[in-house]
C-alpha cells in the first residue's frame, strides 16, 4: 500500500494498492503483446498521439499543475511551467521526430550498400522521481511513443496521482492499452522486473544509489539502460558577469523546485576580485525569497518533498558545521505542519569534506571564492558529479576554458542550467549515463540494424 501526503499540510491525499506478483505479470504481459502490434503502426499515426497528448496538457495545465503542487510542493508558477514543458517536448518530436528516423545509407568498397534502419526495442521500464513528476516521464515518454516503444513506469511512491494521471492521458490521446502503463509498486520488485525476459531496457532518473542498483540488475541480464542521477553543478562567476543578472539567477538556482532540482547550481563559484560585492547582494537575495503558501502565484520557496527530504537536509547541514563549514544564515527548520525550512548558505566548504563532494537536495546553497580561473576549474571539478554547469563571462575565451574543461555533460553561459528540447542531456562521471532528448535520446532504445546489400 502506498500513501501520498501533502508536504504544505502534512495531510494525507489518498491511499493506493500495490500490485501483487499477478498484477506485474498482467502488466508485464499486456506490454509485450501491445508492442507486436504498436511496432507496426505508421509513425504518422505515432506522431498523431504525440500531438494529442501535447494538447492535452495545454488544455489541462491548470489542472496537472496542481495536482503536482499538493503531491510534491513546488510552485505553481514552476508546475505550470513544467506542463507547459511536457506540452512543447511532445510536439517537438511530433514535429521534428520524423527525420530522425530515416535510413541512411553507405557505400561499400565492394561496389555493395549498406542501410541503416531505425527499429524499436519493445517494452521498456522507467523508473522516475518527484522532482518533476511530469517533466522527467514525459523525456522518456515521448521519444518512446515515436520510436514505436512501449514503457511501464515505476514512479516514485510520493507521486502516485501523478502517475495514475499520466497513463489516463496518454490513453485519452488515443494510444492502445499497453503502451504506456503505470506500475503501482515499491521498489522491491523492480530488480525482477527488469530481469523479466519482456523488458528489454531500463531507464532511470534518480539518486546515485537507485542507479547503481537498477545499472547492476541491468548489466547482470545485459539490458541497456540509460542513468541521470545526481548532480551538485557548479555556477561559476567571473569578474565580465552582469552581476546584477548574475545574482539573480544564482538565487533561482538555488531555490528553484525547492531547491530540489539535479541540474541547477549547488555551489556558487565567485573569482575573488568581485567575490566581496556578490557574496553581499547574493545573501541579501537569499533572505529576501518569498516563502509560502505553493498554490500562490507570489511563492518562490515552499515545502520541501516530504518531512523526510527536508530532515535530511537539516542532518546534511548539520554535519557540514562539523565538518568546519560556516552557516552564514538559515536553513533552519519551520514550526508548522508539513515539510517547511527556510533557505540557507554555507561558506568555508573543505573540498574534501562529504559536504563538498555530496549533493545538497534543498534550498541550502554554497559559496565557495576562487583566485583565478584556474581555481575555479579545479573547485568546479573537486566532486564525483558531472551533470550540468553554468559560467558567467563575457570573455571568449574563459568561455572556450570551461567549454572544455569542465567535467560535465552540459554548461550554459550566463543562464541558469536546464534542460533544453532540442538539445542532448546528459551527466557523466557518478551522474550517470547516456543521453536523453533530440535524436539522441530517441535513438538510445533503438535497433540501428545495418542492411547489407551487395553489388
Amino acid at each position: 500500500m502506498i500513501q501520498t501526503t501533502n508536504p504544505a499540510t502534512g495531510e494525507t491525499i489518498a491511499t493506493y494498492e500495490t500490485l501483487d506478483q499477478n498484477g506485474i505479470d498482467a502488466k508485464l504481459e499486456t506490454a509485450a503483446r501491445t508492442f507486436r502490434d504498436w511496432r507496426t503502426i505508421s509513425v504518422s499515426r505515432r506522431t498523431e498521439v504525440l500531438h494529442a497528448l501535447g494538447g492535452l496538457f495545454e488544455s489541462q495545465n491548470e489542472e496537472l499543475a496542481r495536482l503536482a503542487v499538493t503531491e510534491m510542493g513546488k510552485p505553481i508558477t514552476q508546475a505550470r511551467a513544467e506542463v507547459s514543458k511536457c506540452a512543447d517536448l511532445l510536439h517537438h518530436y511530433a514535429e521534428n521526430g520524423p527525420p530522425m528516423l530515416e535510413s541512411k545509407t553507405w557505400e561499400l568498397s565492394d561496389g555493395g550498400t549498406a542501410e541503416g534502419r531505425w527499429l524499436p526495442l519493445g517494452p521498456v521500464l522507467a523508473v522516475m522521481p518527484w522532482n518533476f513528476p511530469y517533466w522527467q516521464v514525459v523525456r522518456f515518454l515521448a521519444p518512446s511513443i515515436l520510436a514505436g516503444n512501449v514503457g511501464l513506469l515505476k514512479h516514485a511512491s510520493i507521486v502516485q496521482g501523478v502517475a495514475d494521471k499520466l497513463e489516463e492521458l496518454v490513453l485519452e490521446a488515443g494510444a492502445p492499452e499497453g503502451v504506456f502503463q503505470n506500475l503501482c509498486v515499491s521498489s522491491d520488485p523492480i530488480g525482477d522486473v527488469i530481469a523479466d525476459n519482456r523488458i528489454v531496457a531500463a531507464t532511470l532518473t534518480g539518486s546515485e544509489g537507485a542507479g547503481s542498483a537498477v545499472a547492476a540488475q541491468a548489466g547482470k541480464y545485459l539490458k541497456k539502460v540509460v542513468l541521470e542521477l545526481g548532480g551538485s553543478d557548479p555556477f561559476i562567476v567571473m569578474p565580465s558577469a552582469d552581476l546584477d543578472q548574475a545574482v539573480k539567477d544564482a538565487v533561482t538556482a538555488r531555490i528553484q523546485n525547492n531547491g530540489q532540482s539535479c541540474i541547477c547550481g549547488k555551489r556558487t563559484i565567485v573569482h575573488a576580485d568581485i567575490y566581496e560585492e556578490f557574496s553581499d547582494r547574493f545573501v541579501a537575495a537569499l533572505k529576501d525569497v518569498k516563502l509560502g503558501d505553493p498554490m500562490d502565484d507570489d511563492t518562490e520557496l515552499g515545502p520541501l518533498s516530504s518531512e523526510g527530504q527536508r530532515d535530511t537536509v537539516l542532518d546534511q547541514v548539520a554535519k557540514a558545521k562539523d565538518e568546519g563549514c560556516t552557516l552564514v544564515f538559515g536553513a533552519e527548520k519551520i514550526d508548522r505542519p508539513g515539510a517547511w525550512m527556510t533557505a540557507g548558505l554555507l561558506t568555508d566548504v573543505p573540498l574534501a569534506s562529504d559536504t563538498g563532494t555530496d549533493e545538497i537536495f534543498g534550498p541550502v546553497g554554497q559559496l565557495y571564492k576562487a583566485k583565478d580561473i584556474d581555481e575555479a576549474t579545479t573547485i568546479a571539478n573537486a566532486i564525483p558529479f558531472g551533470l550540468g554547469s553554468a559560467v558567467w563571462t563575457t570573455d571568449e575565451g574563459e568561455k572556450e576554458h570551461f567549454a572544455n574543461a569542465i567535467e560535465a555533460g552540459m554548461t550554459t553561459f550566463n543562464a541558469v542550467n536546464g534542460s533544453k528540447i532540442e538539445a542532448p542531456f546528459g551527466g557523466i562521471k557518478r551522474s550517470g549515463h547516456g543521453r536523453e532528448l533530440a535524436e539522441f535520446g530517441l535513438h538510445e532504445f533503438m535497433n540501428l540494424k545495418t542492411l547489407v546489400h551487395p553489388a
